[in-house]
């Protein structure tokens, strides 16, 4: 038998699509049909600033997003094999509301090879494997795949807002 919980945390494909619908009903209000348009009509949106800056960051981490009180920041590594797929990655967590920990709590002072090590792809797969994270990285997966095909098929076909309004008024 599946409890409520179990529920939640089950994955939806569905949810995800609805996710990307109402991203992409922003875009459209709001003539936006690149990505980081499309990230700063969703900060409009939620009344919340969202920053998209640049760092080397940690072996294995293309992308984080801190939040802070005031605003949220996705950090992109500096050199990313996909900077669009990444950064769409990291709006979904925004999107989805996923938990994550306050920038104060991860920007404490630690030595290089602890970074190193908190960082490494292997630590960070652990986590996945074993906790919560699986269904929210799942999530920000599924969003980025969905949410970069819709934007690249709008752009492909014409005036990006046009198609938005046509797919809309689809359904």
């Amino acid at each position: 038998m599946t409890t409520d919980s179990d529920k939640s945390k089950a994955r939806s494909h569905r949810r995800v699509a609805g996710a990307v619908d109402a991203v992409c009903a922003l875009a459209a209000d709001s003539d936006s049909v690149t990505l980081d348009q499309v990230v700063a009509a969703v900060a409009h949106e939620r009344g919340r600033e969202i920053e998209i800056a640049t760092a080397d960051l940690g072996p294995g981490v293309c992308g984080q997003r801190r939040a802070y009180p005031d605003r949220d920041v996705i950090v992109l590594a500096s050199a990313l094999p996909s900077r669009e797929r990444t950064l769409a990655h990291e709006l979904g967590h925004i999107v989805f509301r996923h938990p994550g920990a306050p920038a104060s709590d991860v920007t404490l002072e630690a030595s290089a090879e602890l970074i190193a090590y908190m960082l490494s792809q292997r630590a960070y797969q652990q986590v996945v494997e074993d906790g919560d994270d699986e269904l929210a990285e799942w999530e920000a997966e599924t969003f980025a795949g969905m949410l970069l095909t819709r934007l690249r098929v709008f752009t492909n076909r014409g005036t990006g807002v046009s198609v938005l309004r046509f797919d809309e008024a689809l359904g």
